[in-house]
């Protein structure tokens, strides 16, 4: 299969999504890296990124909160190549009415090489990694030969 790049700059667009289960555990892990994340623009679902807003006064994008399609929204700006980074602590014990949702997100970020944290120590490595204070060429499947450009 052939590839190709795209190139990711030195600031990030990072999606915040957390499941009601796991929304403080994201907003501790948002005030602790407060300092990295107010150098990036910032998404979200729609609770939790006026959660986030509120409680840590940091500027979030918002959408739809996840139930009402937030999560495809994420999905629709991540293949427009507008979303780099997905952090979403989802909740593996709890099952949700828009599970197929959720499973269509992750999908997406797969397809499109992005990095992907659901829990607070991948979201730990990932900020902390010296790649996100410089420009990076994240490489992508080009999956229009198997499944048609149009």
């Amino acid at each position: 299969m052939n590839h190709t790049t795209i190139l990711v700059n030195e600031r990030k667009n990072i999606a915040l999504i957390a499941h009601d289960e796991r929304k403080q555990d994201l907003l501790e892990w948002v005030k602790y890296n407060k300092g990295s994340l107010k150098c990036h623009n910032l998404f979200g679902t729609g609770t939790t990124g006026a959660l986030i807003r509120r409680e840590v006064g940091l500027d979030v994008k918002t959408f739809q909160s996840g139930p009402l399609g937030g999560d495809q929204q994420i999905g629709a700006k991540i293949t427009q190549g507008e979303i780099d980074f997905l952090i979403f602590f989802w909740d593996p014990l709890e099952t949700h009415p828009h599970d197929p949702d959720v499973k269509a997100l992750l999908r997406i970020a797969v397809v499109w090489n992005i990095p992907i944290a659901c829990n607070r120590a991948s979201a730990d490595f990932m900020v902390s990694s010296q790649l996100m204070s410089k420009p990076y060429e994240r490489i992508v499947i080009d999956y229009k030969e198997r499944f048609g450009g149009d």
